[in-house]
């Protein structure tokens, strides 16, 4: 953010934001792949261990390359705090597991990534933690699932692979009423089209693998929230337990965040483009997308999305079998359970992403044999539909 007077509009943040050059005066932002740090005297690091002045002490409490990638994000959320983490799953899982304790509640929207999932309904129970999940879409179920006390509450909107959407603010006013904070895993919709914290969310997570880096090069992820709650409850055990971002991964998806927008917004009209060619189609059966004068959940996305993202979920005709002949079929889309990147990925959720779960669940989140998900990348669109015509045909 700009010392002056005028604030400098989202694109310039994402260029300059955070930036600090070191004495060479170096355009590109410098990689401080140290471990230490040291202190001209013993009294400087007295008062750096106790929080008394600004001097990095270790790379697992805080970095200079980290920080500039902590602040270029920060900016674009409009957080007070942010702390990188080494993967988008050390985001999901330090955001709960500094907050909870033995005997309190989680709650939690059932259309999770399978490993969201897997430590909501499996570890967080090993240590005394009541969980419960609802139907996302359904204001009914959270209301009877906040009638009692709960600490956490978390979601994501839209989902992973349906693209379901819950209605953010109507569900952060009844996580507050509940004595919770409401954590929202942002990452389909970027921070590019969706303003979390804007909605009532009270911290924001990413993988910061996904879209925010693009290009399929690291792994990194992120915690954005007020400093009230970063201070008291993430830091420490941030700090303590390691979950931090190597420098130079901080480096990358700092320069990759100059190019997000760039990126997102090609991708996110492309991913419109085919989706609508999608559904003309044939031997499709059905397909999700926030952009669709079909998608159901089409006037929640207007009214709490400014965009619609870059992924597509469609049904083919034939089960798993129709579903493996197009992703074995396409030649230039890749078979790959990533999203966000500059090429195109295709994967089959279920077996893959959310095969942990049961036929059962499954179905109740509308994962059928038949859906695919694409993350539309930067190729040339009609590229795209070519590729996916001659891959439909072996259907």
């Amino acid at each position: 953010m700009t010392d002056s007077d005028r604030p400098w509009r989202p694109q310039t943040n994402l260029v300059r934001a955070g930036l600090s050059r070191s004495a060479f005066r170096e355009t590109s932002e410098a990689i401080y792949m140290n471990s230490g740090f040291v202190f001209e005297n013993g009294a400087q690091a007295e008062a750096a261990f106790k929080g008394e002045n600004d001097a990095y002490i270790y790379s697992r409490y805080g970095n200079p390359t980290v920080s500039v990638f902590e602040e270029r994000l920060a900016t674009l959320e409009e957080a007070e705090m942010c702390r990188a983490t080494a993967t988008g799953m050390a985001a999901v899982f330090s955001s709960l597991a500094c907050q909870v304790r033995a005997g309190e509640r989680v709650v939690a929207s059932r259309a999770l990534f399978g490993s969201c999932h897997f430590v909501i309904d499996q570890i967080l129970p090993r240590w005394g933690i009541e969980t419960e999940f609802v139907d996302g879409t359904n204001l009914d179920e959270w209301q009877a699932a906040l009638e009692k006390p709960a600490r956490a509450v978390f979601l994501e909107s839209p989902s992973n692979p349906m693209l379901d959407l819950v209605d953010i603010p109507a569900v952060a006013e009844m996580a507050h009423a509940a004595g919770a904070r409401l954590v929202i895993d942002n990452v389909f919709a970027t921070p590019l089209y969706q303003k979390p914290l804007d909605l009532g969310a009270d911290i924001v997570i990413y993988s910061a693998t996904k879209h925010i880096d693009g290009h399929g090069r690291c792994l990194g992820g992120a915690v954005l929230a007020d400093a009230d709650f970063m201070d008291e409850h993430f830091i420490p055990f941030y700090r303590h337990t390691g979950p931090s971002m190597s420098p130079f991964n901080a480096w990358v998806l700092a320069k990759s965040l100059e190019t997000l927008s760039l990126r997102v917004a090609h991708q996110s009209k492309a991913s419109l483009d085919i989706a609508r060619h999608l559904e003309a189609h044939p031997k499709v059966n059905m397909v999700r997308h926030p952009g669709l004068e079909s998608f159901p959940q089409r006037e929640l996305a207007a009214r709490q999305m400014t965009g619609h993202g870059t992924l597509v979920t469609a049904e083919v005709a034939g089960g798993k079998q129709g579903a493996f002949a197009v992703m074995d079929g396409l030649e230039i889309v890749d078979i790959s359970n990533n999203l966000g990147d500059a090429k195109s990925l295709v994967c089959h959720p279920a077996t893959t992403t959310h095969q942990r779960l049961s036929p059962e669940d499954r179905a109740i989140l509308g994962i059928t044999d038949g859906v695919i998900r694409f993350s539309i990348g930067l190729e040339d669109p009609q590229d795209l539909i070519d590729d996916l015509d001659q891959a439909l045909a072996r259907v």
